[in-house]
């Protein structure tokens, strides 16, 4: 039974893929409340590099088992998602500011919105798969929809985006509880996930690869957050780079007919955009947060 194939798959990697899942959230859940914030980060970026070498690890198995380019496919799609999460980690930084969440309760928001964004994530996927084998033009589509997303996030700045909506602080005010942040955070995960799944399905269109560089993904996102929660808003350059990853996968997409862009390309240029937004910031910071630090609310 387990030799079983679902959406071009054995059941058997199926189970194994959400057992090592579920260990990972597990594992993650029991790392213990640091009593400073330089030892929260530092726990965090354990737990980050932890995760981002099981990924390494199941894109080796996966080259061992399907091929390079399934491997590769999944390494283009966890490097886009994990990219463009960078922006939602943004998002979670100012709502926890906007409810006044401590560490702890952090924590707790963070957990149960990965999980949830595991779920929401997996119909959305589905979804677009399917779409994408039975209409041809959706491809075309989902090119244009990439690019008129990236020119609507140079438009937006992140503070505009990323404050909570009043009606959930009104509820919290009037029955404070964790629940309201969770919905907080699936809501704002909700809408990040119109923007990376797409780009991911412009990688690749094989269920298997595009769920788990998905979810492999999204595990790393809460100790990724608390690495980088200090930094987040000092990255100047972060949207503009965002945003030229999201127009080279839409291009890609939209010149498929004509032009075949190889996958270890694909990664190159990805990886060579992130590497300039980064370094632009460095080079080139904005000085209104020069005098700032952010440790405090960690």
């Amino acid at each position: 039974m387990l030799s079983h194939s679902i959406a071009g798959a054995p059941l058997s990697w199926w189970i194994g893929f959400h057992a090592v899942v579920l260990l990972l959230l597990l594992l993650d859940a029991a790392l213990p409340i640091a009593s400073s914030a330089r030892r929260t980060t530092g726990l965090a970026a354990l737990s980050s590099l932890a995760i981002a070498l099981c990924a390494l690890g199941f894109a080796f198995w996966l080259n061992l088992r399907q091929g390079h380019q399934p491997a590769l496919e999944f390494l283009g799609g966890y490097l886009v998602e994990t990219s463009l999460s960078i922006d939602n980690l943004f998002v979670f930084l100012l709502l926890f500011r906007s409810f006044g969440l401590d560490v702890r309760s952090q924590r707790r928001a963070l957990l149960w919105g990965v999980g949830g964004a595991i779920v929401l994530r997996a119909l959305f996927i589905s979804l677009g798969i399917v779409l994408l084998h039975r209409l041809a033009w959706m491809d075309d589509l989902l090119g244009v929809l990439l690019i008129v997303l990236a020119m609507r996030l140079l438009r937006q700045k992140p503070a505009e985006e990323a404050i909570a909506p009043n009606w959930l602080r009104r509820l919290q005010q009037r029955a404070p509880s964790i629940l309201w942040v969770i919905l907080a955070v699936e809501l704002t995960d909700l809408l990040f996930a119109l923007d990376s799944i797409p780009a991911v399905l412009a990688l690749s269109h094989s269920p298997f690869v595009v769920y788990t560089s998905n979810i492999a993904a999204v595990l790393g996102l809460r100790s990724l957050y608390f690495v980088l929660a200090g930094l987040l808003d000092r990255v100047r350059f972060l949207h503009h780079g965002l945003a030229v990853l999201l127009v080279f996968v839409g291009a890609k997409m939209l010149l498929r007919h004509w032009v075949e862009i190889p996958i270890v390309l694909s990664l190159g240029i990805l990886g060579a955009i992130l590497l300039t937004t980064i370094a632009a910031s460095a080079f080139f910071p904005d000085r209104s947060h020069s005098g700032t630090s952010h440790g405090s609310s960690h």
